[in-house]
This record gives C-alpha cells, sequence and structure tokens, in this order.
C-alpha cells in the first residue's frame, strides 16, 4: 500500500509544483511578523454524485476543489486566511494575511520543513469508488430500484444516490513536521415510500465508508434496498408510541447516534476549555454508570470516521474518554493541546480548507460489556426497544436532547411485541448514561452514513453501540395511558 504522506507530496508536486522547500518559504512568510505557531493545510478533492428518482437519473455532478488554509497562532489570539489558487503569489498573500494576527516587526524565522511518514493505513486508497464508468454507479441505483420495489406492491417511490470523492491532504508545520494523507470516501443513499390508499410512510438509509468499489462486494445495493423497503413496509403497521417515562433498550449499532450527539459533544476540549460543557473540571470523576466505558476510535479500518492523521498533521488514535463510569479526557486539538498542557489525541478537524480547526469525533464508540441482549430484553416488563434513528437535536451546554427513532418496538412482558412510531426519545446525556442498567455484549458499529455539524462545519464520523438498557428516558410518544 503507497504511503499517504508520499502519495500527497507526489500529487501536489506534480500539479501544483509545491514540495518541501515551497511549504518552508510560506512558513517562514507566515511568522514574518512574529507568532508562536503556523501551519499550512492544502486540500485537493475530487468528488461526483449521481441521483435517482422516478426510476431514471435526476442529476450527475462532477467537481474539483483545491485551496490553502492557513494559519498563524499567538498566545491564544489566531489568524486565518485561505486561497483556492495555489499558485505562488495568491500562497505568498494569504500566508501575508494571517500573519498580522501577530502584528510584530521580527525577521521572518529559518524553517527547513521534511516529510514525516506515517507508518500505517487505516483505509484502502488503491481502489476509489471514483475509477467507476458513471454506467456502472448508475447500475448500482437501477439495482436498489429494482430490490426495493419487489419486495412489497406498497413500494411505488424508490430514490437513491452515489457520492464518492478522494480527497488529498498535505499540512506544512512551523515545528518542521510535512504530513500528508489520501481520505476515501463513499456514500450510497435509498429512499423508499409504501402507499396503501391514502397512508404514505418513508423510510431512509444509508451506508458507505473510507473504501472504494468494494464495499459493494460487502454490502450490495439490493440489501440495502430492501432494508428500507422492509422499514417502510414496517410504519404502515405501526401503531401509536406510548407517552412517559419507561425503560428504553437501545439495539446496537445505529443507536450509538445518541451517544454521538447528546454526549460526546460535552466531550471536545473546546468547550469545556470555554468552560461551557457539562463536564468541565471533571476529569477523574464519575460522569456515568460504572458499566460504561465510551472511546473516540480514529483506527478502525474502512470506517467513516477513521483518519490516518488529523487536520493538524497528528496521527489519529484510540482515546478513552470515559471508563468505566470515570472521566478520563478530552478530544483535542492544538489550541486546547496548549491550554490543558497534555499530549495530542488527533482530533483537530475542519470541513475544508476555508475553515477553521475544532476538536472533533471521528468514530465515537461505547464498548460492549458481558449481558446477554436476550436476557436484556426479558429484563423489562414494560417498555420500548429502539432500533434506529435518524437525528435528532442537542443543547451541547447542557446534554439535552431530543431524538427520533426510524424503527422502534414495544416490550411488553419481556417480549419485544407491536412496531410503533412517532418516537421521540427527550433527555439529558449526562443523566442516560448515569442510568444505564445493563450492557450487551453485541457491540456493532453503525453502517457510515453520519455527518456530524458543528459551528456551520460537516465532517464524516461513525458511531457504534452494544445493546443497552436505560432504566428511565421520557418517551415523547402520541398515546397516553
Amino acid at each position: 500500500m503507497p504511503n499517504p504522506t508520499e502519495e500527497a507530496l507526489a500529487l501536489f508536486r506534480r500539479r501544483f509544483n509545491i514540495d518541501s522547500a515551497v511549504c518552508s518559504s510560506l512558513l517562514s512568510r507566515a511568522l514574518a511578523r512574529g507568532g508562536d505557531f503556523a501551519e499550512l493545510f492544502f486540500e485537493h478533492r475530487t468528488s461526483s454524485s449521481i441521483s435517482w428518482e422516478d426510476q431514471k437519473v435526476k442529476s450527475a455532478a462532477r467537481q474539483q476543489v483545491q485551496g490553502l488554509g492557513v494559519r498563524v497562532v499567538r498566545a491564544d489570539a489566531i489568524g486565518y486566511a485561505y486561497t483556492e489558487s495555489l499558485d505562488m503569489e495568491a500562497m505568498r498573500k494569504a500566508c501575508e494575511t494571517a500573519s498580522h494576527i501577530a502584528n510584530g516587526e521580527e525577521t521572518p524565522p529559518v524553517i527547513d520543513a521534511t516529510p514525516e511518514l506515517a507508518g500505517v493505513s487505516y483505509y484502502d486508497i488503491s481502489n476509489p469508488l471514483t475509477g467507476m464508468p458513471a454506467a456502472g454507479k448508475v447500475s448500482l441505483l437501477e439495482r436498489a430500484d429494482t430490490a426495493a420495489r419487489a419486495y412489497d406492491p406498497s413500494i411505488t417511490r424508490v430514490d437513491a444516490s452515489v457520492v464518492d470523492e478522494v480527497k488529498t491532504i498535505l499540512i506544512a508545520r512551523s515545528d518542521g513536521r510535512i504530513t500528508g494523507d489520501v481520505q476515501p470516501l463513499i456514500r450510497f443513499n435509498v429512499s423508499a415510500l409504501s402507499q396503501r390508499g391514502e397512508s404514505r410512510r418513508n423510510a431512509r438509509l444509508g451506508g458507505g465508508g473510507r473504501m472504494g468499489m468494494e464495499y459493494f462486494d460487502m454490502a450490495p445495493p439490493e440489501e440495502m434496498a430492501r432494508e428500507v423497503a422492509r422499514q417502510a413496509v414496517l410504519q404502515q403497521d405501526a401503531v401509536e408510541a406510548p407517552a412517559g417515562t419507561m425503560p428504553v433498550v437501545l439495539a446496537a449499532g445505529d443507536s450509538g447516534i445518541l451517544l454521538h450527539e447528546a454526549i460526546g459533544h460535552g466531550l471536545e476540549a473546546d468547550f469545556n476549555r470555554k468552560g461551557t460543557s457539562n463536564y468541565t473540571n471533571r476529569v477523574g470523576q464519575p460522569v456515568a454508570s460504572s458499566l460504561v466505558t465510551v472511546v473516540d476510535d480514529g483506527t478502525i479500518p474502512g470506517s467513516r470516521g477513521s483518519i490516518n492523521i488529523d487536520d493538524e498533521g497528528n496521527a489519529t488514535g484510540r482515546n478513552v474518554l470515559i471508563e468505566d463510569g470515570i472521566l478520563r479526557g478530552y478530544l483535542q486539538d492544538e489550541m486546547s493541546i496548549r491550554h490543558f498542557d497534555v499530549a495530542p489525541t488527533g482530533s483537530g478537524r475542519r470541513q475544508s480548507f476555508k475553515h477553521h480547526i475544532m476538536p472533533r469525533m471521528t468514530n465515537t464508540l461505547m464498548l460492549p460489556g458481558e449481558d446477554n441482549p436476550e436476557d436484556i430484553i426479558r429484563s423489562v416488563d414494560r417498555g420500548i426497544y429502539c432500533v434506529s434513528f435518524n437525528g435528532g437535536q442537542v443543547n451541547i451546554s447542557n446534554g439535552d436532547f431530543v431524538f427520533s427513532a426510524t424503527e422502534a418496538y414495544l416490550i411488553e412482558g419481556g417480549k419485544v411485541t407491536a412496531p410503533i412510531r412517532d418516537v421521540n426519545l427527550i433527555g439529558n446525556g449526562p443523566d442516560v448514561l448515569s442510568k444505564v442498567t445493563m450492557v450487551g455484549s453485541d457491540y456493532k458499529l453503525s453502517d457510515g452514513r453520519w455527518m456530524c455539524g458543528k459551528e456551520g462545519q460537516s465532517v464524516p464520523v461513525g458511531v457504534g453501540l452494544p445493546t443497552v438498557l436505560v432504566s428511565g428516558v421520557t418517551v415523547g410518544g402520541t398515546k397516553v395511558g
């Protein structure tokens, strides 16, 4: 497998005449007015998308973007500038603009930046989906349409899309390090509409990851299509969800999005540096049930949230955030590392060269426990079983959330019974963690469909969870009593 830094350097040298000497010169210019630290973030991204609607191709697009983001840090102040042009004049101007945060009159430092070759890659960059002809991608969409309609006569509409990209990044830092990465990413989406008379029920699914065409060997489009059709048809027979506080069993896999949103953001160091998180100054203290261990792991091969390096050039890793209920640490970027005087966690991420760095999650997971998932269900006399979610709303500062379940069931007498619809879970992230009373041995990583938003920036992430019992959650259903 090619070395990611070598591959990135080769691309920028071949297309834009950018090499180690150019990086060193630009870094010196960025620090010409002083400053503690400077960084160059080069990006080249090629992407394509095809959407399918009403049994035909609706749209197709291909895009290529490139640019440079320049950051200069002095104490807690940041100067940032970017350019979409990678010619020398534009890059020098961006460096000069960012340098004004220092506003000094120092002699530009001599910087000798050299490549630092990463020792491992967590995804295959040799077979990107961008190499598949458009006709092959259309065939994938058509296969999904056919399979969904064949599942049940009530399926009257199928929409689908396939999106792929290869993003190449090169990061040069004033401490002399140059690192790079080549990051493939694909996503396949299918939605289906079930119609019985006046009743219309819709379901959506997606999957993918940091891989190429081999994804469809593991997950043929027919499988996703039949599953989304099943969910749409299931909603036709679903009954009203009960309302009130009751035990909730979260199924392994997709339910991890609740962990990510309601808890994970509060463990990002910028919120804790500002004192706006529920977890501020609580490292070493109990913050969850002793059954709960949460990690953020960017090293899972092929997963959507995995990265070889973060967007500051630091190696990704497996970061234990909560261990046996005890808070162990936060997700850090360079600014928070300086503040807390801790080691990098490989968590500095940005949407693109146009955006500033923030601590962000990669793949956020609760580790499995020792309980049999069937025993977890049997332990509940009356409650609900949530299989999948479609996102929700979260107050990051205090962890309050509202999540909508897309597939859920009643639990009656220790058995999963009727499907229910219009299920909302209302609660507080730290409170939910404290009420975890059983953790299954069946951990599952959700298929790659999640994007995480924060301060206007979106980055791909992964989520995972074992089957978990929460002793009491407020269910905002439509049936009372």
